[in-house]
């Protein structure tokens, strides 16, 4: 029994998820009675910062983020035509340009109002929560909480100092830290690590269907048109043409591999009709090669594991990680899904019963000619 009565916060942060489930509310969670261990990371959907755009992170000081913070905001709010990033008690612009650092001063500095404060809190929900979607698909698949928790320390250890120094932070983090040691002796139960994890919130918010909205995919269309408009007009300020073509040495080269996948949907799929035939095909290019470098990364990471199920445990991850908009524009279907599914099963049942037998994990890896 996990009662859910506080998270790691900060200003915001899951503070109005956290109050839905709060005043004695508790959430269950069973052990999983699958078959196998699974365990495999899913290496695919993670974003590692090099050395040197951790130390450049480090060299701008938190005065300087929080007036760069508010720059970007005001640019996106005039983009958008509004004075607040709210639309009700959802997020009305994208925030996914800020960084995580910027994220946080906007969560946190009283310069910013009460709304923006809002929104930042919910954008980093959202984050968190995406964060966490596909490792919590996979644990619900394999019974295998190792993964979940492990994205979740990834995650927590990935955000900006000011954020890791606050008492909040430390608390989640230690949180997770104690729930890795249980899952050490029995990866198969759910651990009790007392109610700052957030993982267990995170659990209890998706049971009752509280987790973050995302902004509509009609605002992000709305802002990728944008987004692509003042491309074009840099590009024709400097006498250059705007272009698609990587190869030009005249024009101004639009990489629309520098959109996030959801923006890329959104052009994709032309939501709003507002969006050319070619940009349309262009972005459908850079979503199918994102979506595939994915998978390439999932069967590289499991080809490197001497679990037999791991590729199959890597798509359903991925796949879970995906928004219906993302799946449907690089034509990642539900039968895709449970093909993976599928295979898992499977395989799963095919290893114990070789195991039942005398043999083992790799003896059947080796069976089966790897």
């Amino acid at each position: 029994m996990v009662a859910i009565n506080s998270a790691y916060s900060t200003t915001t942060y899951y503070q109005a998820a956290a109050s839905i489930l709060a005043a004695g509310t508790t959430s269950t969670t069973s052990d999983a009675d699958a078959t196998t261990t699974g365990g495999t990371e899913q290496a695919a959907t993670s974003v590692t910062l090099s050395d040197a755009a951790l130390a450049a992170l480090a060299t701008k000081d938190f005065a300087t983020v929080v007036a760069d913070t508010r720059a970007k905001l005001t640019a996106l709010l005039q983009a958008a035509d509004r004075t607040s990033p709210l639309e009700g008690d959802r997020l009305a612009i994208d925030l996914s340009s800020l960084d995580a650092r910027e994220l946080f001063a906007m969560a946190s500095d009283d310069s910013f109002t009460e709304g923006e404060q809002e929104a930042a809190g919910l954008e980093m929900q959202r984050r968190f929560e995406a964060a966490l979607a596909g490792p919590a698909a996979l644990a619900d698949v394999t019974g295998n909480f190792t993964g979940l928790y492990k994205a979740a320390a990834d995650y927590l250890d990935s955000l900006g100092p000011e954020e890791k120094a606050g008492a909040d932070w430390i608390a989640g983090r230690a949180a997770i830290t104690d729930a890795q040691k249980q899952l050490q002796a029995d990866p198969k139960t759910m651990p009790d690590a007392g109610e700052d994890d957030p993982v267990a919130l995170y659990l209890a918010l998706v049971e009752a269907g509280q987790t973050a909205q995302p902004t509509t995919i009609a605002d992000v269309a709305t802002t990728a048109r944008k987004t692509l408009d003042s491309l074009y007009a840099d590009a024709i300020k400097a006498g250059k043409a705007p272009t698609f073509n990587k190869a030009t040495t005249v024009g101004t080269y639009i990489d629309l591999s520098k959109f996030d996948s959801r923006s890329l949907s959104a052009i994709a799929l032309n939501t709003g009709d507002k969006f050319t035939a070619e940009e349309v095909r262009q972005a459908e290019t850079a979503l199918r090669a994102k979506s595939g470098a994915a998978l390439l990364a999932g069967f590289q990471n499991a080809a490197k594991s001497s679990d037999p199920t791991a590729f199959s445990q890597n798509i359903i991850s991925i796949y879970s990680s995906m928004s219906a908009e993302e799946r449907q524009a690089a034509g990642w279907s539900d039968q895709f899904y449970q093909a993976a599914l599928a295979s898992y099963e499977s395989t799963s049942k095919l290893t114990q019963m070789f195991a039942d037998a005398g043999g083992d994990s790799t003896g059947f890896l080796s069976w089966m000619g790897k």
